[in-house]
């Protein structure tokens, strides 16, 4: 009786593995695509480009920002991006969105690293007004998505006091075809908190307006359309922001025409991409129209995490747990950036 019980324990257990390793991707692997999104702590060349404020990363600046030091930071973001598919058992992101980079060489670099290039990424980059010099990119890999049209959408704020425009980053929309269907990926980096969260809340509503016009507009073309919005939204899930302007909820709250933010769950139970004064936010998320939640309809979302391996974070001192940094100031850290990357699963 007891060689009986064990051997039925057993076989529960293994049917459990079983199960819990499909539903992490398992032996079906090849049926998953990543998709990632990653705030690299300005990734700047060592070079003092004209008409930008890039002077404090170069070896002559308050930084002194080296070539052996952008060296070191290649290496550290190429090993990170090319370990984000490890949770579900798969290679490195079929899609990657960036924020921080100075220009198209520094990304550039980034693939060619020996860490990244035998994924073969591809990118989509285009200047924008930014006042610091930093753009957002899109990585991807040819044989996974094959790029159909691009289009940098400017954002227009303006000083409250003296009505200046304040030059910021472009939001990219990058269209073509994924596991043979069309998405629309849109990259953001919207405007910081520098003077204070209600200070600079206007602009991050604007943020949120321009990317809800864009979707919008794609939705008249194809009701159905699948967008992805990817980004440094330098809000909360719950900020007005996010949660009414862009109209992106948990999928319990869905109503017709929201997003599907499933980060908005993740940072309710605590979990966040950066850290401040013992707050953790949750700034990077990745958000979906609905479409990508029927599974009848081709490739559909299947899961998304917070990429805050051990290797991420500070490991000793007041700090330990936080995301381990380049620089703190103009101390040099060493470390890779001051946010934790975040992936989506989408199956096919």
């Amino acid at each position: 009786m007891l060689r009986v019980k064990g051997f039925l324990l057993f076989i529960g257990l293994f049917g459990l593995l079983i199960s819990c390793s499909q539903k992490l991707g398992g032996s079906h692997s090849d049926d998953l695509i990543v998709v990632g999104f990653y705030n690299l702590e300005n990734l700047f060349d060592t070079i003092n480009t004209p008409d930008v404020r890039d002077e404090e990363f170069t070896p002559d600046g308050r930084k002194e920002w080296t070539e052996e030091r952008y060296e070191k930071k290649l290496a550290m973001m190429s090993k990170v991006i090319r370990s984000l598919g490890d949770t579900v058992g798969v290679s490195a992101p079929a899609i990657m969105g960036l924020c921080e980079v100075e220009n198209r060489r520094v990304v550039e670099d980034l693939i060619s690293h020996q860490n990244l290039v035998e994924y073969g990424y591809e990118i989509v980059h285009q200047d924008s007004p930014d006042k610091r010099g930093i753009d957002v990119a899109l990585l991807y890999q040819p044989k996974l998505f094959e790029v159909e049209n691009v289009k940098a959408v400017p954002l227009y704020i303006y000083d409250q006091e003296d009505q200046e425009r304040i030059y910021t980053r472009d939001q990219l929309l990058v269209s073509g075809r994924l596991a043979d269907e069309k998405v629309h990926l849109l990259v953001n980096h919207w405007p910081s908190r520098y003077g204070g969260e209600e200070r600079s809340r206007p602009s991050r509503k604007a943020a949120a307006q321009l990317t809800r016009s864009i979707v919008d507009s794609l939705k008249q073309f194809d009701k159905a359309a699948k967008v992805i919005i990817m980004g440094d939204l330098n809000d909360d899930p719950h900020n007005v922001s996010i949660k009414d302007e862009l109209r992106a909820v948990k999928k319990e709250e869905l109503q017709p025409g929201d997003l599907f933010n499933p980060y908005a769950q993740k940072h309710q139970d605590g979990e966040g991409t950066l850290c401040y004064r013992g707050v953790w936010n949750l700034f990077d998320q990745i958000i979906l129209t609905q479409s990508l939640l029927d599974e009848t309809s081709g490739i559909h979302f299947d899961g998304a995490y917070v990429f805050g391996k051990q290797l991420l974070r500070e490991q000793k001192g007041k700090y330990k747990g936080y995301p381990l940094r380049t620089y703190v100031g103009n101390r040099y850290f060493g470390g890779y950036s001051d946010h934790f990357p975040v992936c989506i699963v989408l199956r096919k």
